[in-house]
């Protein structure tokens, strides 16, 4: 209903897998307006209350499209209905009053878990999720009958970092301005707020969660994140196979599975039209899907990709993100146009695409704390190329001989991220390419993984109950 990354698909699918285990949950958001568009039977609005500096606040019960779900959208035309994704306007600046719209929905979303919510539901635990619902987690602190808070983090370089003199709009006693509070960087950040008061912290998978404990990761918050270590833990995302699966997905040119990859093929000639490449069904494809960020390694695509190209392999992009970024993959493709093509854009059926038409995937990340698309890669028989970090070092088996004696191997993973190990990288992808029944067997170990969300949503179900 509203996704700009890999939150949008943890908020669609965990509450239905935790539902689906018996779980009674509601969902709170903000009233977007494609979340508006999307609800089934939706109520009139009803009052919540009215917050001193940001306005009214109302809340709109309906349904999920899909799930059907009970969901409290969180109402405040001023702040929630305009154009640009739920961050950022349509110039990817960050709107200036993003603390005013998250400080609301925060306020609002702990009013709901209070004795005076208007609904006579209260929940056990409240499960909030990066900086704009980190203010919940010490709103609900000093509540005496509160639910269990916990807080989870998907990535930490995200802080919500304000200026101290707007310390007044989180509602907030002023003690928790300080260091011991939710002070930062000399002002306050909602990251910390969900970091330093839960009843526990999770992360988005194991090997992140003992990242983010030193200063490579941390951010800044290594030291409170290890001094909380024992309240910490790594919950891998899970992949919802309803709607990421070649078996049955319906944005792809054609339907294939682990028994039978012939409609690959089919799948890469069209993903090729679509781009406008050559058909050269038997050139190496690569692909990407990404926002074209730092953290995502998109800097080291060109010269990683460089010799791969110029020996006759392809590659398609798609994505958007920084100016310079997504500037530097435009040259690179114009230069090599019967090569690369980039689409800087976002299109979910054109990604189903390209993770199905796609030979192999490149995840050159600097640090990625889950990572879906290398999950969706394996599905797909696309195997990713990645760099050994967070959720890629926990999901990809590096093809090594081992690994490929034993049956393994999943995909490639190198280590320091640097061109020339990611060029390494993908050269070992290369070589394994051109064994046809090597190259079969390793899509089809990658294939029969399983990183369902019924597995994690398990994981959460336990932890809820150890709370």
């Amino acid at each position: 209903m509203a996704k700009t990354g890999g939150l949008g698909d943890v908020g669609a699918a965990l509450p239905a897998a935790l539902a689906a285990q018996g779980v009674d949950v509601r969902l709170v958001m903000p009233a977007y307006p494609s979340a508006l568009r999307a609800v089934v039977n939706a109520a009139p609005p009803r009052f919540l209350a009215e917050f001193e500096g940001l306005g009214r606040a109302d809340v709109i019960e309906a349904l999920t499209p899909d799930s059907r779900l009970p969901i409290w959208l969180i109402a405040n035309a001023a702040l929630y209905v305009r154009g640009g994704d739920p961050y950022r306007d349509d110039a990817g600046a960050d709107w200036p009053d993003n603390l005013e719209r998250f400080a609301l929905f925060s306020r609002a979303a702990a009013r709901l878990a209070e004795p005076a919510s208007p609904f006579e539901w209260q929940p056990d635990v409240v499960h909030a999720n990066d900086w704009h619902a980190g203010l919940m987690m010490p709103l609900l602190l000093g509540e005496a009958q509160r639910p269990r808070l916990l807080f989870t983090v998907h990535n930490v370089a995200f802080q919500g970092t304000f200026a101290a003199d707007r310390f007044a709009l989180t509602g907030l006693p002023e003690e928790m301005r300080a260091e011991t509070g939710i002070g930062h960087a000399g002002g306050f950040s909602l990251l910390k707020a969900g970091l330093q008061f839960a009843d526990w912290v999770t992360t988005v998978s194991p090997t992140y969660a003992r990242e983010i404990q030193t200063p490579q990761f941390g951010r800044g918050f290594e030291g409170l994140l290890a001094g909380r270590a024992e309240s910490l833990s790594g919950i891998l995302n899970g992949v919802d196979y309803s709607v990421w699966d070649p078996a049955h997905d319906a944005a792809l040119a054609t339907r294939y599975n682990v028994d039978d990859l012939s409609g690959k093929a089919r799948c890469k000639a069209a993903l090729l039209r679509e781009f406008g490449l050559p058909a050269t069904p038997d050139a190496p494809l690569f692909g990407i899907v990404s926002r074209l960020t730092e953290q995502k390694g998109i800097d080291l695509v060109p010269a990683a990709l460089e010799r791969a190209l110029e020996a006759g392999a392809r590659l398609v992009v798609l994505g958007r993100g920084e100016a310079h970024l997504e500037q530097l993959l435009a040259e690179f493709v114009r230069a090599r146009p019967e090569h690369a093509a980039l689409r800087a854009t976002y299109d979910e059926p054109l990604a189903h695409a390209v993770e199905a038409g796609a030979d192999i995937f490149l995840m050159p990340s600097r640090f990625e704390p889950s990572g879906l698309n290398q999950m969706y890669s394996l599905r797909y028989g696309t195997p990713p190329v990645v760099h050994r970090v967070g959720g890629l070092a926990d999901t990809v088996v590096d093809a090594d001989v081992a690994s490929l004696h034993d049956e393994t191997a999943t995909g490639f993973c190198f280590d320091g991220p640097t061109a020339l190990a990611f060029e390494q990288a993908i050269a070992r992808a290369l070589a394994l390419f051109a064994d046809a029944a090597q190259w079969r067997r390793l899509q089809r170990n990658g294939m029969r993984q399983d990183f369902s969300w019924h597995r994690s949503a398990h994981e959460y179900i336990d932890l809820y109950n150890t709370l």
